[in-house]
């Protein structure tokens, strides 16, 4: 099992998974599921769906408690579980997700992930019942005031898809769910339904909410208020200038100032004039 599980890996063995849950006894499921290897761990819980119809306070017990096991596969083996239980008793798979849904993120998004499987939904009686635990999983999100942990993140991830499933086996009875919670101002359940809307599955409920809610565009948004124009300063108006000021005055010379002459010879000093003796 271990060398064909694929892992590690993107993608495990689902085929093995699923031929694991057919052909092991109840022991051997057992035995796997709580095993420390995520794979063989994977294989068991996902096969004790078989079993639960057998032991159903039991399984469904030690499923619960799988639900918040800290490796992801192994959680999705849990809504594995579930959905072959559904596959069996799709009345006893409901009213066990009822009780799961009032439990913790980590239980209510097993639920949500165990119910929305088209396999399922096939009995338009069944999606109205998954549609009302949903509504129920999303109430529950809208007042949860801590959304910082792991269980609400998941449950938020699973519920970007699982109504898409609901809605789409039974779209006439999804639309008041739709209608309501898209108007919801809480940021995360704004998200979980536009995720899902915006699927390929959601065609006939898209034209359903496109006649029944204005689209988004159509919303008027409210104007800025505008600003109050600023009047432009009025001009003072220039006083015109006396005609004595108006005409320029003449422009005043500037006195030479006195260069000395360097072409004019020096002038020779006198010679004294000897005087004769008589």
């Amino acid at each position: 099992m271990k060398k064909h599980s694929g892992l590690p890996g993107p993608r495990a063995n689902l085929e093995l998974v699923q031929a694991v849950g057919d052909e092991a006894d109840a022991d051997r499921l057992w035995r796997l599921s709580a095993s420390s290897d995520e794979f063989l761990a994977l294989c068991g819980t996902a096969g004790l769906g078989k079993v639960a119809l057998m032991e159903p306070d039991t399984v469904m017990t030690w499923l619960r408690e799988l639900a918040s096991d800290q490796r992801w596969r192994v959680r999705e083996g849990v809504a594995m579980a579930l959905q072959r239980i559904g596959r069996e008793s799709m009345a006893h798979l409901v009213a066990e997700m009822q009780v799961w849904s009032g439990g913790d993120a980590f239980e209510q998004r097993a639920a949500a992930a165990g119910l929305a499987e088209p396999e399922l939904l096939r009995e338009p009686s069944n999606a109205v019942e998954v549609l009302a635990i949903l509504d129920r999983i999303t109430t529950s999100m809208a007042a949860t005031e801590d959304r910082r942990h792991e269980g609400f993140r998941v449950l938020r991830q699973a519920m970007g898809y699982c109504w898409s499933v609901a809605a789409a086996a039974a779209p006439d009875n999804a639309r008041a769910y739709f209608e309501k919670w898209l108007r919801s101002s809480d940021k995360d359940v704004a998200w979980i339904m536009k995720s899902n809307l915006d699927r390929a599955r959601m065609d006939v409920l898209r034209k359903q909410l496109a006649r029944s809610m204005p689209p988004a565009k159509a919303i008027a948004k409210p104007k800025p208020k505008a600003k109050a124009a600023v009047k432009p300063k009025a001009r003072v108006k220039a006083r015109p200038m006396s005609k004595s000021a108006a005409k320029p005055k003449g422009k005043v010379k500037p006195k030479a100032s006195a260069k000395p002459n360097l072409k004019a010879k020096p002038r020779p000093k006198a010679r004294a004039v000897k005087r004769r003796r008589t």
